[in-house]
């Protein structure tokens, strides 16, 4: 092929995706306008802090969701892929990396990105997989980001309607979704309670955004028509993954780090690195062999993806209490990886008699109540089902989600979905045995 056609395409492909990148991530950016009683108290000779944080933020109706969900990281390493009825002959599928190389973060990114992890840094793309961490488990860093990416978009529409009747429209899955916000007296509230309760709502309800998408996955949504999600529903990291996203965003709201989008890339960025590795990250060699250790227990990598079953461990139980799985040492040592996993294991570093507890899962959680406030009695997210997916629910109780239902209700509906699991699977063991 003549060189010139090769640099015509080339540049074709450059500027196809220039557009896509261009499309496919709203910019925003928030401004906090003072208020007169702040400026008169920024003259007093001792002003209070509480009084100056009264400030008045514009620019809200440029923020809209975010639209593009970032591709699920599946559980598991080096999966075999089918499309369709077919398996992709010579192809596995790669799923980890290490903590060094998570790559900057893009708001919205999608399946695309290419921004700056530091103002005089280089531009480069998003790094999304799976990490373990000696104290979280395995970590999905797209389930992360993408609620980190909804929580910081959350507190500003709640922000702005705080203690007011209003309605947020959330991105459809299986049916319609919004959060609805309830009336309420915060006259006694200073300007930092109301920033705060603001940024505690939208931690709680990004939060509950990722389990309604867990539930939406199990239930038939797909964001490609050929490609199943059922293997992707109830993945044992999923929801300490998103929690995660949650917790690292309100901590970027409350040191007021996300005016903007490229400032809330770039304190995302630095914000995860760390809080990954506050979480002890292995090498991505280990986190391969950990996947072996637990292959056949907690995945099954004789299915090939997308196929539901690929995934054998799954986490129903939602809620805002969330607790890691940690890989079995004795699994761990019985395997032949083990010279490679023993160091997770094994704390070789003591200092002053004391040693640390070895492996040890760390919890996390996020507070229903703030400054007195009950959350989910002030803003519930609703969801709501399409016809086309209400046969995928047959095997719950009609009135539990025929008119609609809140968070409240999605830790008992996920209970259903297990003892359905649990019969699917049974039945798909006896017919593999037969």
């Amino acid at each position: 092929m003549p060189s010139h056609v090769i640099q015509l395409i080339k540049l074709s492909v450059l500027a196809l995706g220039a557009l896509l990148l261009t499309a496919c991530s709203q910019d925003w950016q928030v401004r906090a306008l003072p208020t007169d009683a702040a400026v008169a108290e920024a003259l007093t000779p001792q002003p209070d802090r509480r009084v100056l944080a009264s400030t008045q933020l514009n620019a809200f109706a440029s923020l809209t969701m975010p639209e593009d969900v970032r591709p699920c990281c599946a559980f598991g390493n080096a999966q075999k892929v089918k499309v369709g009825t077919v398996q992709v002959p010579f192809f596995r599928y790669a799923n980890t990396l290490d903590a060094n190389d998570i790559g900057p973060h893009a708001f919205d990114a999608g399946s695309f990105s290419y921004v700056k992890a530091s103002p005089d840094g280089r531009s480069s793309g998003e790094n999304n997989g799976q990490i373990y961490t000696r104290l979280g488990g395995f970590i999905d860093l797209a389930h992360v980001r993408d609620t980190a990416d909804n929580t910081i978009i959350l507190f500003y529409k709640i922000y702005k309607r705080l203690g007011e009747d209003a309605r947020i429209e959330l991105p459809s899955e299986i049916g319609p979704r919004y959060i609805q916000l309830k009336a309420f007296d915060i006259e006694h509230l200073d300007p930092l309670q109301r920033w705060n309760l603001a940024a505690d709502m939208a931690a709680r309800l990004g939060y509950f955004m990722a389990e309604s998408h867990e539930i939406a996955q199990w239930h038939g949504y797909r964001s490609w028509a050929l490609w199943s999600e059922e293997v992707s529903a109830y993945s044992p990291e999923d929801i300490y993954s998103n929690m995660l996203g949650a917790k690292v965003a309100l901590a970027l709201i409350s040191n007021n780090l996300a005016m903007n989008k490229t400032l809330f890339n770039q304190h995302m960025n630095t914000w995860l690195t760390a809080a990954i590795n506050q979480l002890e990250p292995v090498t991505a060699a280990q986190t391969n062999a950990l996947f072996d250790v637990i292959d056949g227990d907690w995945w099954d990598s004789n299915e090939p993806l997308p196929n539901k079953f690929m995934l054998l461990k799954r986490h129903y139980t939602l809620g805002d209490e969330q607790s890691p799985y940690l890989v079995n040492k004795q699994a761990a040592k019985s395997h032949a990886h083990w010279p490679l996993l023993a160091p997770i294991y094994e704390q070789e570093e003591c200092q002053q008699d004391e040693c640390k507890q070895e492996h040890q899962a760390k919890p996390l959680s996020l507070p229903r109540y703030s400054h007195g406030v009950d959350m989910d009695e002030k803003a519930q997210l609703w969801l709501f089902i399409d016809d086309e997916f209400k046969a995928n629910f047959s095997h719950i109780p009609t009135e539990m989600w025929s008119n609609g239902f809140t968070s409240a209700v999605f830790l008992a509906l996920s209970e259903y979905n297990q003892v359905e699991d649990d019969k699917q699977l049974k039945a798909k063991r006896l017919g593999d045995n037969s």
